[in-house]
């Protein structure tokens, strides 16, 4: 009886895949191509005409050259740091007030607020219905002498403590740089909510009944679960919401006083009343420079780059 041999089966050849042609490869830049012209035309080319800007010499009467005098850069920081460094106070002190106001809120719409949720949201953006100037003309209302607000400040004697610390008279909140912190916790506000609730809404909750299952306490659920994982939206509503305050001038102008300009009033007085232009951008330059740098410091600091 003989056995026959069945022969091996033939290599099934695997399909060819096809190279995208040139065409194909090039539509991803393409598509990009409408978002790096708009860069460039409204951000890459106003930053070098500012920069060739700072640098130059003469008059609006005259004209104004380049002559690369970067003088104009330590004197323009040797006569105005008083107001770079009250910016940078008055937005830090804004921006941890937003956050100590923000988070709170942005927990109880992510976690508590259930069918109501919507409706919350739609509240916390609603300042954004209105102008940006008619929302801190308003506060001058809130806080002007002899308002409500101010009458109950006296009364719980807090003015006595923040006219102790420099931050109000004793009788008075506008024209004061509380005033001014007010009206940027306000703006700004909304700023901190947003990224904060979009980062704690996307934490498992399942990660909540582990740890109370471990037998955490809710303090203990917080510190360990919730606030490292909302990291990246504490981190991004802070730099949302330092970076425009640390340039912002309405407020200053609105609610403040010549004791608490910040150095965007200086520019914006540069730009449009002195008509000092290389000055004028200058400031913005160092402005930038400064922010640019506490950003990044803070990124490095906080252990996260996973911004929301």
């Amino acid at each position: 009886m003989s056995v026959t041999q069945e022969a091996p089966p033939a290599p099934v050849e695997e399909p060819k895949t096809r190279k995208p042609s040139a065409r194909k490869r090039l539509v991803p830049y393409w598509l990009l191509l409408p978002g790096i012209l708009w860069l460039v035309v409204f951000f890459a080319l106003p930053l070098i005409y500012q920069g060739s800007t700072s640098v130059q010499t003469g008059s609006l009467e005259k004209g104004f050259e380049v002559t690369w005098h970067f003088q104009t850069y330590w004197d323009a920081l040797t006569d105005y740091y008083p107001q770079f460094i009250r910016s940078l106070l008055y937005a830090g002190t804004a921006t941890i007030l937003c956050l100590l106001l923000g988070y709170p809120l942005a927990y109880l719409i992510a976690f508590k607020a259930g069918r109501w949720r919507n409706l919350v949201l739609v509240l916390v953006i609603a300042p954004f219905f209105t102008s940006f100037l008619i929302r801190t003309l308003a506060w001058k209302t809130i806080l002007a002498d002899g308002g409500a607000v101010v009458d109950v400040l006296n009364t719980l004697h807090v003015l006595d403590v923040t006219s102790w610390l420099g931050w109000t008279e004793s009788n008075r909140v506008l024209a004061t740089p509380m005033a001014v912190v007010c009206g940027l916790t306000y703006n700004f506000l909304p700023f901190m909510i947003l990224p904060l609730y979009t980062s704690l809404e996307r934490i498992d909750g399942r990660l909540h009944e582990a740890a109370g299952d471990l037998y955490a306490t809710p303090a203990t659920t917080f510190r360990k679960v919730t606030f490292p994982l909302s990291m990246p939206g504490v981190v991004s509503g802070t730099l949302l919401t330092f970076i425009p305050a640390s340039g912002d001038y309405v407020n200053a102008e609105l609610l403040g006083s010549t004791d608490t300009k910040m150095v965007g009033s200086v520019i914006q007085t540069q730009f449009l009343r002195v008509l000092d232009y290389p000055t004028a951008a200058a400031l913005s330059f160092i402005l930038m420079a400064v922010v640019l740098i506490a950003v990044s410091l803070y990124i490095r600091r906080s252990g996260t780059e996973d911004l929301v």
